[in-house]
């Protein structure tokens, strides 16, 4: 049995095809799994650090802007395009899959596309709440289309629905709901705990807000201690910023400011709110282990799904979400002390959050994968 597993360009396309690919591996030893993307993706990276092999194509998606860099990088990217086709199709016809399984990005299309000229089936998963423009342009090749979010059913086109199959979006290990205060005592916290972070990598401009988020906490007593990851990117700048406003973080032992959190399941378990960024992955994260949130979906994504995954949690009670532009140091300290201070609308936000997590979704994906066994 042979899957060749497409998607990519971002890690919120790559990290759900690798935690599916870990779980099939698991439940078929003897499966072969080979991955496709684009040239120049995250999967370069991340696919072989993984231990499976590789194929790509040299795609890229389009800029949204009419500025005439941007004009010409599009023209580029769209004669890449129709090369791409061919070398997609020549890939899927020599690596003669069972199955082809998608998981969006501008380098999913080609691939799903070759699949079925070959008369291969194909399987599709958004993680999104607000389906990619790939998925969609893919999902009429397509068998079936997974999806993390029940909010991404009416998002499709009317053609698609009929594929559609809510099976949420697969989690990693140890992100479950656990006794925060045991999971609290484990770490050595008391109180309550706010953690925030905004990716591995940092958003400059939510860092400076949360120095000045860190300046106020300083000031002011807050009854609670704060977690916050720079990312690689913040952490060469943030901690001197932080210094230069007047914080000496050696005298504040409740603010711990680090370069990334390697223990993210722990600390979920054990926050009582946290402010981030709203990706597909943290959301069902968050959800997973009913985690309360204030989210601050990135303005600077494709089609704005953050904000759509946002809304979902937003909806169910579970999170509050806060636009970027209208985002301050200090409208993100008043709104987490306020937070912070009502047991009960965080107690709420929790069970909201836990209502509406999927926890057996690798199950699902896979019962929906597994017709295609040879």
């Amino acid at each position: 049995m042979k899957i060749l597993v497409c998607g990519g360009g971002t890690g919120g396309h790559i990290n759900p095809a690798l935690a599916v690919a870990g779980f099939v591996s698991q439940r078929q030893p003897e499966a072969e799994i080979v991955f496709a993307g684009a040239s120049r993706g995250m999967e370069e990276k991340l696919v072989p650090q993984a231990g499976y092999r590789l194929r790509t194509v040299d795609i890229s998606g389009f800029k949204r802007s009419f500025a005439p860099s941007a004009v010409a990088f599009n023209i580029g990217a769209a004669w890449r395009m129709l090369k791409t086709r061919r070398e997609a199709f020549d890939i899927v016809k020599e690596e003669a899959p069972d199955l082809v399984f998608g998981t969006g990005g501008y380098a999913c299309y080609p691939y799903v596309r070759a699949a079925a000229k070959l008369g291969i089936p194909s399987v599709l998963h958004e993680s999104n709440a607000l389906p990619g423009k790939a998925v969609v342009a893919a999902g009429k090749f397509a068998e079936k289309i997974l999806l993390g979010f029940p909010e991404a059913v009416e998002k499709l086109p009317e053609p698609l629905r009929g594929k559609a199959i809510v099976t949420g979006n697969p989690i990693r290990a140890g992100m479950v709901s656990r006794d925060k205060r045991e999971a609290k005592k484990a770490l050595g916290y008391e109180g309550k705990l706010l953690l925030s972070f905004w990716g591995s990598l940092g958003a400059r401009e939510m860092n400076k807000k949360i120095a000045d988020f860190i300046l106020l906490e300083s000031r002011e007593e807050t009854g609670f201690d704060h977690v916050h990851a720079t990312g690689s990117y913040g952490w060469r700048w943030m901690p001197d910023l932080v210094k230069e406003k007047g914080v000496d973080l050696e005298k504040e032992p409740h603010i711990d400011m680090r370069e990334y959190i390697h223990n993210m399941p722990e600390l979920l378990a054990a926050a009582d709110l946290v402010i981030c960024r709203a990706g597909a992955m943290t959301t069902i994260e968050l959800a997973a282990t009913g985690t309360p949130a204030i989210m601050v979906p990135s303005p600077n994504v494709a089609e704005n799904h953050q904000e759509s995954n946002a809304r979902a949690l937003e909806s169910r009670g579970a999170a509050v979400m806060i636009r970027e532009k209208d985002t301050t140091g200090e409208i993100l300290f008043r709104k987490a002390k306020e937070l912070l201070a009502d047991d009960g609308r965080l107690l709420a936000m929790s069970r909201a959050a836990l209502k509406g997590a999927i926890l057996d979704a690798d199950e699902r994906i896979y019962g929906e994968l597994a017709p295609y066994w040879k």
